[in-house]
């Protein structure tokens, strides 16, 4: 009876630590929240404290699965409305993906039961370093998958000030080291009572650092005035026979009456392949290139190329006086864009003509126009910071604007739109370049090199939206190392951590 009495108490403190995970996700969407992330990770932190490394694990992955599910519960629309899959395995699909990825978080639980020793500052580093490791390998392994990474619920906070020294990633270790120092001032905490003020202390140290710490590391490189078009073509409509003229009428005059020196349209805003779009109006691309071969004015549209013989590729072309400029897809998306090895089944399941795209150069040139160097990436590629960070190895060649089309419509009105536009917002803080956001469905927004959008189009309406972007020049600690190191250095700092605080003497 007392066993079983056991088992059913374990199953309830996993309930309750997924309802505190799916609860802290809110800070994921609702930014000026962010306390919610801090201290839902403090409340785990304080469970784990009182559990044996089995338990740990179960507690941790309870919380993970219920967090990353509640994050990338959209996915489901995308499986279900548009792939055609039947519900019940959408869910599942959406299940499992959740649960595999919180494997991570469990681990780093039952390592951090094992591994804490009683003492306050010891065990704060030591969970921050394992929460670190656990996010390393979600956003790294198996093509990564860093949605909802902690730090993004910070982007609104105090520790947003530490985005341009040590990214994301770095911005998630420090407020697991604030929850964990929480954690050791909550009542009931073994062992605690001497460290509760050096957690207090190290919190307030953490904080104010953050709110004083240098925020400038770049300067002003020019203005330029710009038009972004959001075309609002539903997913299930995008190319539809009856749709189509209607819809590419509308591109071509929204371009041609743009005001902006630099236009940019979103991810396959032409979704034809340039053979298919010669037979569809042969005067299409040509007009274009006219409209915009002229000096003063430049466009860059999302299409898709390539053919049958050489691979079909997710592209931005760039036309201007200077010519064709063509940026090609790096990091494609599992499932969307690329087939993982194995999983052909399950594609199968679904009524998408999907094949593998090719991929473009890891650390491809930024298309120069009007004295900026603007880097366009594709859609999810600027969820990868790191990777965004190879363009700024040469500081002569660093971008000086970032340019980012997008389609989401696959994830219909959900809250995929402002997780996207909280994660472009990240990456302005950690290069302090500016961020055009040119979308389907939303958000098209510019965003400045401090994190603010300036301008802003209302989601899932058809519309151009006019605005001026400063370009700016220099590069932040951030950009210096991830340049040369990529995460390195974050993945030898959670290992070091770890093994001092692994080896520090048991509060007996």
């Amino acid at each position: 009876m007392l066993a079983g009495r056991g088992r059913r108490g374990a199953w309830a403190e996993r309930g309750a630590l997924a309802a505190l995970g799916a609860l802290h996700g809110l800070a994921f969407v609702h930014t000026e929240a962010w306390w919610l992330q801090v201290a839902g990770v403090a409340l785990l932190v304080w469970r784990l404290d009182r559990a044996s490394p089995k338990h740990a694990a179960g507690l941790g992955w309870a919380f993970g699965a219920a967090w990353l599910a509640g994050g990338t519960w959209w996915l489901f629309v995308s499986m279900h409305r548009y792939g055609g899959l039947p519900a019940p395995l959408a869910g599942l699909a959406v299940a499992a993906l959740a649960g595999a990825l919180a494997l991570y978080l469990a681990l780093a639980a039952a390592a951090y039961a094992r591994w804490r020793r009683g003492h306050a500052p010891a065990d704060a580093l030591l969970f921050a370093a394992l929460w670190l490791a656990a996010e390393l390998a979600r956003g790294v392994l198996f093509t990564g998958f860093p949605w909802v990474a902690s730090g993004y619920a910070h982007v609104d906070a105090p520790l947003a000030a530490l985005a341009p020294w040590v990214g994301v990633y770095g911005i998630g270790f420090a407020a697991a080291a604030v929850a964990a120092a929480l954690a050791g001032m909550l009542p009931g905490t073994p062992a605690r009572t001497a460290g509760r003020t050096t957690a207090g202390l190290a919190l307030a140290a953490l904080v104010v650092a953050a709110w004083l710490g240098p925020r400038e590391f770049s300067r002003p490189a020019g203005r330029l005035d710009v038009t972004l078009v959001q075309t609002n073509v539903a997913q299930d409509r995008k190319f539809a026979a009856d749709h189509l003229p209607e819809a590419m009428a509308w591109l071509a005059q929204a371009l041609h009456d743009a005001r902006g020196a630099l236009v940019v349209a979103p991810e396959t805003a032409i979704p034809l392949l340039p053979g298919q779009l010669e037979q569809f109006d042969p005067a299409f691309w040509p007009a274009l290139q006219s409209h915009f071969g002229v000096p003063g004015r430049a466009l860059l549209v999302g299409v898709p190329l390539g053919d049958f013989d050489v691979g079909y590729t997710n592209s931005v072309v760039a036309l201007s006086a200077a010519g064709m400029y063509r940026y090609d897809k790096h990091h494609l998306v599992p499932f969307g864009e690329f087939v993982p090895w194995g999983f052909r089944w399950f594609v199968d399941l679904m009524h998408i003509p999907l094949g593998d795209f090719a991929r473009g150069p890891a650390n491809a040139p930024s298309f120069a126009f009007a004295g900026q160097r603007i880097a366009p990436n594709i859609c999810y590629e600027d969820l990868f910071g790191e990777e965004l960070a190879r363009r700024f190895a040469d500081p002569a060649a660093a971008p000086t604007i970032f340019a980012n089309v997008s389609n989401i419509a696959w994830f219909g009105d959900t809250i995929a739109v402002p997780q996207h536009l909280h994660i472009s917002r990240l990456r302005t803080l950690e290069f302090e370049r500016p961020m055009l956001r040119a979308t389907n469905t939303g958000a098209t927004a510019v965003i400045d090199h401090r994190g603010r959008v300036t301008h802003a189009l209302e989601p899932f309406t058809r519309g151009v939206l006019d605005a001026g972007v400063e370009g700016r020049d220099g590069l932040t600690p951030y950009a210096r190392w991830a340049s040369r190191f990529g995460l390195w250095p974050l993945a030898l700092l959670a290992l070091a951590v770890v093994a001092a605080a692994a080896a520090w003497p048991r509060r007996t």
